[in-house]
């Protein structure tokens, strides 16, 4: 049965992730140490050669797309976009931490929300939406290989929700321009919603692409 496997990548860091402040819909572009750490990964590491780039519209994701895939074609996803923070936007852990509000929601749950925020469970349907509309667009196009360039919440989301075998969303990290390959086939997505998580991406460049038959 055919596959559509995709690379979720991570972006690469902005001034706000190097001070630790909450940012999900603020407009964060690269930051000259961001830009200079996945130029660094280019040497080090083979990125995957996909046919099409899906990125959040968020330019922090599409700097990073156009520098680690700057030959394919880019198309934006607005639901690919981080979750919305709320009043916890533009803070960072020090300014929060004796907020009733704030200890409630690392507390977790699906009902969990910032005030004024998104909640976990609305994040996992919009998290839904995006794959859904990536895999979509890969089978409408004949696409087999992709990459998405999105957000470390984003990320943690599609594998904890959707992904196979099933992860603990404390145990998933995601390092700036690094992130995880999957794979889904039409029956696995569209019967059960789920994908297989293959592992790591990139790869050391004297490796052989490690997830190709």
């Amino acid at each position: 049965m055919k596959g559509y496997r995709i690379s979720l990548i991570r972006h690469g860091q902005t001034i706000a992730n190097e001070r630790g402040i909450y940012i999900g819909r603020t407009d964060y572009p690269l930051s000259e140490k961001g830009r200079s750490e996945l130029a660094a990964k280019l040497d080090e590491f083979e990125y995957p050669k996909v046919q099409r780039v899906y990125s959040s519209p968020l330019r922090r994701c599409m700097e990073t797309a156009e520098i680690l895939f700057p030959y394919r074609e880019l198309l934006t996803v607005s639901d690919l976009q981080e979750m919305d923070f709320g009043d916890f936007e533009g803070k960072d852990v020090s300014a929060l931490i004796d907020r009733e509000d704030y200890k409630q929601w690392l507390k977790g749950g699906l009902k969990a929300r910032p005030p004024k925020g998104e909640s976990m469970e609305e994040l996992c349907v919009r998290t839904y939406k995006a794959l859904h509309e990536v895999i979509m667009d890969m089978m409408n196009e004949g696409i087999t290989h992709s990459a998405v360039v999105t957000h470390a919440g984003i990320i943690t989301n599609m594998l904890s929700c959707f992904g196979l075998p099933k992860m603990d969303r404390r145990e998933i990290v995601c390092a700036p321009g690094e992130g995880f390959e999957i794979m889904a086939t039409a029956k696995m997505w569209q019967q059960s919603q789920a994908f297989e998580i293959l592992g790591l991406t990139p790869y050391t460049k004297d490796e052989e692409d490690p997830f190709t038959e």
